[in-house]
């Protein structure tokens, strides 16, 4: 049976060893630009737009045409998207597995929530890969996933900016404005209810990234693989690499950099640490 894997863009995936792969990009809006998160978009100079930009900006999800294309002719599709809490994609991921499978009753498409963006998404796409490729039957594979979204990995993210998030209405402007003017670095989780939850306020870069690993043993980390998606920041997500490595030799640790959804909530030395948790 023909297998694929679809994910939209705010996984900061374009590509996939060992399976048919596809990334569907979301798409970064302002007054004078529109954005598609995909590879032919430079993530560095969106950056430096939004920076210098003072007006409204927004984001947008697939439709479900662009679900249903990505889909193609394949027999089994493993779709995971961005927390549906926070975009419209999973709705949309679900309408059209709706329509795929009621056009073809023989084939299936699962579609994972992850409840979280960026690098933990990282985690559940490999997760799909290396179960199909040990030859685990579709039913299996849903219930091993959702096991392991559930039970083995989070997320935790740290912001120097929050403007971009209040200005669509994600956090209090009035927090967002204090942050930016203490200089604090927010350090944070996903709430059970899929809200964005601050858990501590740092000064500066270095008592952040102590504090990230700390809340990281906290949540169950003991080595496993681990993933820092960084946006412009790669001395903290180096930092943060070293601090686990010298404490868990063997953890797999790898260093990314946000594609443009995730880069315009991160916004510049915004981090994305996804992990998996025992």
């Amino acid at each position: 049976m023909k297998i694929k894997i679809v994910t939209d863009s705010a996984s900061n995936m374009l590509s996939l060893d060992g399976i048919p792969f596809q990334s569907v990009p979301l798409k970064i809006i302002t007054n004078v630009q529109e954005y598609v998160d995909d590879a032919n978009l430079s993530v560095s100079q969106m950056v430096n737009d939004l920076a210098a930009y003072k007006g409204k900006s927004s984001t947008a999800c697939p439709g479900v045409g662009e679900w249903l294309e990505a889909f193609e002719d394949y027999d089994i599709v493993f779709c995971v998207t961005i927390i549906s809490t926070l975009s419209g994609s999973y709705n949309a991921a679900m309408t059209a597995k709706k329509i795929y499978e009621e056009d073809h009753p023989d084939r299936h498409v699962f579609v994972l929530d992850s409840y979280s963006a960026g690098a933990e998404m990282k985690l559940h796409i490999e997760k799909f890969r290396d179960l199909a490729l040990a030859g685990k039957d579709f039913d299996t594979i849903c219930k091993e996933i959702q096991e392991y979204k559930e039970q083995h990995t989070a997320l935790i993210f740290c912001l120097e900016s929050l403007r971009n998030l209040a200005n669509n209405g994600r956090v209090s402007p009035a927090v967002a404005k204090i942050a930016s003017i203490l200089g604090i670095r927010m350090v944070g989780d996903v709430s059970p209810e899929g809200q964005l939850h601050p858990t501590d306020k740092c000064r500066g870069e270095k008592k952040a990234v102590a504090q990230i690993f700390t809340n990281m043993k906290a949540m169950g980390y003991k080595g496993g693989k681990l993933y820092i998606d960084h946006c412009s920041n790669e001395g903290a997500s180096v930092a943060l690499k070293d601090a686990v490595l010298a404490q868990f030799p063997q953890a797999n640790v790898v260093i990314d950099k946000t594609r443009a959804l995730c880069s315009f909530y991160a916004e510049k030395g915004g981090l994305m640490i996804g992990f998996e948790i025992n």
